[in-house]
């Protein structure tokens, strides 16, 4: 469950009941959970606790999803999508993988999104967008001059604004999902110590590193 406390339709303010209502129907989504995507639907509930950032952030979807964009949504998809899977979100990166397709992406790009650099289905401005979105997410914004020169070559100063954006917000709402355990990022942490077998030793590569001898260590692991 979500680390922080979800908040009901009697509790929730008026916007919140209002998109409640677009999601859930007649359901209250704490006790009666679920979306149409398959998703909880707990990134509602849980943001509705802070009303004018839930505000804030219903805001940050209309302005993406707004026709008075400049830049064209695959590109923005291929930025939203990238970031989620870079920075480990599964809730953000299987959302928009659903959005690529309904953008009309063909589903082998989208599928070669998570391994792009290997990948030759992408074209110079579609590299060039998942070039950039790797060095917003996993450079922190340090963007080598000439990536940015390759995002001007297809883009304006406007669309590359845009895609800055769109692609921060969505790397901070990954990183939001996973902190506060919602939506598909309610698992817990892969990385964890793996115990020895009852009895066993400790790593012999200290031992080798300073000049044992290896056969005596594999001797003793035996």
């Amino acid at each position: 469950m979500p680390r922080t406390r979800e908040v009901g339709s009697e509790e929730a303010h008026g916007h919140a009941r209002a998109l409640y209502r677009l999601l859930f129907g007649d359901r209250d989504p704490v006790t009666d959970p679920g979306t149409s995507t398959g998703t909880p639907g707990d990134w509602w509930t849980v943001t509705a606790a802070v009303p004018e950032m839930f505000d804030h952030i219903v805001d940050g979807f209309n302005f993406y999803r707004s026709p008075d964009r400049k830049l064209d949504p695959l590109l923005r998809e291929l930025g939203q999508t990238r970031a989620g899977f870079v920075r480990g979100s599964q809730f953000v990166y299987s959302q928009h993988m659903k959005a690529c397709r309904e953008n009309g992406m063909d589903p082998d790009k989208a599928e070669a999104i998570r391994a792009w650099s290997v990948a030759e289905c992408f074209s110079p401005i579609e590299r060039a967008v998942l070039a950039y979105t790797d060095a917003l997410v996993l450079q922190g914004g340090r963007v080598p001059d000439e990536v940015f020169d390759a995002l001007r070559e297809g883009l304006s100063d406007e669309e590359i604004l845009e895609l800055t954006y769109i692609t921060c917000t969505y790397d901070m709402h990954a990183t939001m999902s996973k902190a506060l355990r919602l939506e598909y990022d309610n698992v817990d942490d892969p990385i964890v110590e793996i115990a020895s077998p009852e009895g066993g030793k400790l790593d012999p590569t200290p031992v080798v590193s300073q000049g044992g001898d290896p056969m005596a260590v594999v001797d003793q692991v035996e």
